[in-house]
C-alpha cells in the first residue's frame, strides 16, 4: 500500500496502521490466531506511514476504511494522536479514553458507525499486571519514568494514575520528551484526569538529558522506553552512560528491531539487580483486545484460550 492507492477489500480485512508493519510478528501470527478463533476467511494488511505524516495521508486511509464494506477496522500504532487529529470528523463515536486522551489505537465499525477506541490504557495495564506483583507501588514507594510523551505514555500514565488503585500507585510519575508541545499536551490530559498522583515533566532534547533524570530515580523505579526508538527509528533515549535505578524494573515497549535500550539494561542487569521486560506481553494484549473489538467477539484476557493464543504467538515470534 506504499503508493497510497487503496483497493476495495474482497475478504473481511483488519488493517495495521504503523511504520514498518511488514516486520511485525502479527503478520505471521494473525492467520493462526484467526483459525484458533474461528474467524473465517479474514486477512490482515499493513499500511505504513512515516512518523507525523501529512494529515491528508491519514485522512485518505481512514475514509477508505470507513466506506469500504469489508474493511472491518484497524489497529493503530505510532500515529495514534496524529491520526485522530487529522480524521476526527470521520468518527461518529469515540470511547471515553479516546475523548480524554485525544488518540486512538483501534478503529471499528458498528451499525454503520465508525468508532475510535483508545485501548492502550487497558492493554498496558494488563501487561503491567503480568510483570509487577500486587501492591508493588505501595510496598516500594518507587517512581515511574516514562521516556517519550506519545500515545503509549499517555496510556500507561493514565493506567498508573487510576483512582481505583487506591494507594497502590507510583510515588510520582515522570515524563520526558524531546520537544515541548507534546509535554504540554500530555500535561493537559493529566489535568483532566484529576489524579492525586504527582507528575513531573522534563524537556530532554538529547539522550544525555534523559540520563540525568534516570540517575535521580529511587530504587525499584520503573523506566519505560515509550519513544519508539529501536523500532520506528534507530537508537535509544539513553546513552550508554546512563545508570539505571537499583532493583529497577526496565520496560522496553518494543519487542523487535534494534533494541539498544534493552541491551543497555541487560548490560547492568546483574550489577543493578534489574528486572527487564520487553514488549511481548503488551503485543499480545494489544492485538487480542483490538481483534475482539473489530470482529465483535469475546477473547478472554487470561485462562486456557488466552494461553493458547499466547503459545501460538510465541511459536511464531
Amino acid at each position: 500500500m506504499g503508493a497510497r492507492e487503496y483497493v476495495k477489500a474482497t475478504r473481511p480485512t483488519l488493517y495495521f496502521i504503523g511504520v514498518t508493519t511488514g516486520n511485525s510478528s502479527i503478520m505471521k501470527v494473525f492467520p493462526e490466531w484467526a483459525k484458533a478463533l474461528d474467524l473465517t476467511d479474514v486477512v490482515i494488511k499493513g499500511i505504513d506511514f512515516k512518523p507525523h505524516d501529512e494529515p491528508q495521508a491519514y485522512r485518505k486511509a481512514v475514509e477508505f476504511i470507513k466506506n469500504d464494506p469489508l474493511s472491518r477496522g484497524a489497529l493503530v500504532t505510532t500515529h495514534k494522536i496524529d491520526l485522530l487529529k487529522a480524521c476526527r470528523e470521520f468518527f461518529e463515536e469515540l470511547d471515553p479514553y479516546a475523548r480524554i486522551m485525544g488518540e486512538i489505537s483501534c478503529i471499528s465499525k458498528r451499525n454503520n458507525k465508525l468508532i475510535g477506541h483508545a485501548k492502550d490504557p487497558i492493554t498496558s495495564g494488563l501487561a503491567i499486571e503480568a510483570f509487577l506483583p500486587p501492591r508493588y507501588w505501595f510496598e516500594t514507594g518507587a517512581s515511574a519514568l516514562l521516556l517519550g510523551a506519545g500515545g503509549s505514555t499517555i496510556a500507561i500514565a493514565s493506567y498508573l494514575m487510576e483512582a481505583s488503585h487506591g494507594n497502590d500507585r507510583p510515588s510520582k510519575i515522570i515524563v520526558t520528551n524531546r520537544s515541548q508541545p507534546r509535554l504540554d499536551e500530555i500535561q493537559h490530559i493529566h489535568q483532566r484526569l484529576e489524579s492525586p498522583t504527582p507528575v513531573e515533566y522534563f524537556l530532554t532534547p538529547n539522550p544525555i538529558d534523559n540520563d540525568a533524570v534516570v540517575r535521580d530515580l529511587s530504587p525499584g523505579s520503573l523506566v519505560v522506553n515509550a519513544t519508539g526508538l529501536g523500532k520506528d527509528a534507530p537508537g535509544s533515549p539513553l546513552t550508554d552512560g546512563a545508570i539505571f535505578p537499583a532493583e529497577g524494573v526496565i520496560w522496553e515497549l518494543n519487542y523487535r528491531g534494534n533494541l539498544i535500550f534493552l541491551e543497555q539494561a541487560e548490560a547492568q542487569q546483574k550489577s543493578r539487580h534489574l528486572q527487564i521486560e520487553d514488549g511481548w506481553a503488551y503485543f499480545i494484549h494489544g492485538w487480542t483486545r483490538v481483534i475482539a473489538e473489530v470482529f465483535d467477539i469475546e477473547i478472554p484476557v487470561k485462562g486456557p484460550q488466552f494461553n493458547q493464543l499466547s503459545e501460538i504467538a510465541s511459536r511464531l515470534r
